[in-house]
C-alpha cells in the first residue's frame, strides 16, 4: 500500500500493562491503509505480543541492560536509520530519550506520551527526572498527556508550552467490555464463589505503584472487624509482576488464603470482570486507568484511590468511590458500604457504564491519535 507513513513506538517493555494494553489496542484499530507500525523496545517484548492483530507491525528488541547502557542508544539510532519512520512516538519516562536519539537519526515529527508515574516518582517532583524531561523538551515536537491531572504537570512542573500538548483519554471497547449475563462464569475454580458472595477484583501489574498490599490489609481489616464476612466476601487479584512473592506471604500472613484467589496474568480479563461485584484500584499514582474503564464498562462500581487522573473518571457517590491513597481503613470501610447495599453496586455500576458510552469511547481515542498523527506527518 503506497504512501501510508510509518510510526515508530519506543517503550520500555512489551508486557502486560496499561500503557501497552492502551498502544496495542490503539494499532489495532488504527486503519492499515492510513498507518503502519514498528514496536521498538528498550528491553524486551514478551508473548503480550501475541494481541496485536495486524500481521505487519514488525517488533524490536533492543535489550538494555540494567542501570546506564549507553549502547542501546547506538542500537535505536541505528534502527531508526534503517526503519525510516515518518513519526516516532515514545512513551513515559523509561523512553523519554529517545526523542533525542530520533532527532539525531533524522526523524523530524516526534512525539512523546505521558501515561503515568511509578513509585520512584509519584508526584513527578524528582529533580533528576525533571531535568531529563526538560533536556529533551527541545526535541519533542508534540506531547500527549492521558489526563487533565499530567497535562497540568507538564505544563507547570515540565514547563512544556500549552500549544505543544494534546490531551487525550484512553478509551474501552464498550462491546468487548459488557456487563455480566452469567455473575460468576468466569470463575474456573470449582467453589471459589457463588452467586451469593460478594466479589472484590483488581486487575493490575504486581507492583509497588499499583499497591495490591493496601486492598490485602482491607480485606483483613473487615474480617477482623467481623470474622462472618468470610462466608460470602472473596477477592480476586488478577496480574503478575515482580512482587508478586510479597503479596501471597501477605495473603498467607492475614489468613485470608482461603477467600483469595491470586490469578496471575490472564488473558480472559473481560470474563473476570464480569464475574466480580466490586472493582478496586489501589494505586499509589495514576495516569488514566484503563482497567478502571473497563470495570466502568463492564458494569461495575469503581473503588480508586484519589490519586492521578482517577478522579477524572470515577465520579464520587456516583459510580464508584475515592479514597485516600495507602489507606486501608477507609478503603475497607468503602467496601464494607458496597457489600451492605447491593442497590448502591447496581446503581453506580450502571452509571459508569453510561459515562464510558458517552465520554471514553474506543473510537474517539483512535480518532484522537490520528489527528495527531496527520498532523505531524502532513
Amino acid at each position: 500500500m503506497s504512501g501510508r507513513k510509518l510510526i515508530a513506538h519506543i517503550i520500555h517493555r512489551l508486557d502486560f500493562g496499561g500503557l501497552e494494553n492502551g498502544l496495542v489496542n490503539l494499532i489495532n484499530r488504527i486503519p492499515p491503509d492510513r498507518y503502519h507500525h514498528a514496536i521498538i523496545c528498550m528491553t524486551e517484548y514478551t508473548d503480550f505480543a501475541d494481541r496485536i492483530t495486524n500481521p505487519e507491525v514488525t517488533l524490536h528488541s533492543l535489550n538494555k541492560a540494567e542501570g546506564k547502557d549507553l549502547s542501546v542508544y547506538l542500537s535505536l539510532w541505528k534502527l531508526l536509520r534503517q526503519l525510516k519512520p515518518d513519526v516516532v512516538h515514545t512513551r513515559n519516562l523509561s523512553a523519554v530519550e529517545g526523542s533525542v536519539i530520533a532527532w539525531l537519526a533524522g526523524v523530524s515529527k516526534r512525539v512523546h506520551g505521558e501515561h503515568g508515574r511509578d513509585s520512584y516518582d509519584i508526584d513527578g517532583t524528582n529533580p533528576k527526572y525533571l531535568m531529563l524531561r526538560k533536556i529533551c523538551k527541545p526535541f519533542t515536537n508534540l506531547y500527549i498527556p492521558l489526563s487533565k491531572d499530567l497535562e497540568y504537570w507538564l505544563e507547570s512542573l515540565v514547563q512544556v508550552p500549552e500549544a505543544k500538548i494534546r490531551q487525550i483519554y484512553n478509551g474501552v471497547d464498550s462491546l468487548r467490555f459488557k456487563p455480566s449475563v452469567n455473575v460468576r462464569e468466569g470463575f474456573p475454580i470449582n467453589g471459589f464463589a457463588n452467586e451469593s458472595d460478594f466479589v472484590v477484583g483488581t486487575v493490575g501489574r504486581i507492583q509497588e505503584v499499583k499497591d495490591q498490599i493496601t486492598l490485602i490489609k482491607s480485606i483483613a481489616l473487615l474480617l477482623a472487624k467481623n470474622n462472618a464476612y468470610r462466608r460470602s466476601l472473596r477477592l480476586v487479584l488478577v496480574g503478575d509482576g515482580p512482587m508478586m512473592p510479597e503479596v501471597a506471604s501477605l495473603v498467607k500472613e492475614k489468613g485470608i488464603e482461603d477467600i483469595t484467589w491470586l490469578t496471575g496474568a490472564r488473558n480472559d480479563i473481560p470474563e473476570l470482570l464480569q464475574a466480580m461485584d466490586l472493582f478496586v484500584l489501589p494505586s499509589k499514582a495514576e495516569g488514566i486507568s484503563n482497567t478502571i474503564l473497563e470495570a466502568m464498562a463492564s458494569g461495575l462500581p469503581v473503588l480508586a484511590t484519589d490519586v492521578g487522573g482517577n478522579g477524572e473518571l470515577v465520579q464520587h457517590g456516583v459510580t464508584g468511590e475515592l479514597v485516600p491513597a495507602e489507606n486501608p481503613d477507609e478503603m475497607s470501610l468503602s467496601i464494607e458500604r458496597y457489600m451492605n447495599d447491593k442497590d448502591r453496586c447496581l446503581q453506580h455500576g450502571e452509571a459508569g457504564r453510561k459515562r464510558v458510552e458517552e465520554m471514553f469511547s474506543i473510537d474517539s481515542m483512535v480518532d484522537a491519535y490520528l489527528s495527531v498523527y496527520d498532523e505531524l506527518s502532513a
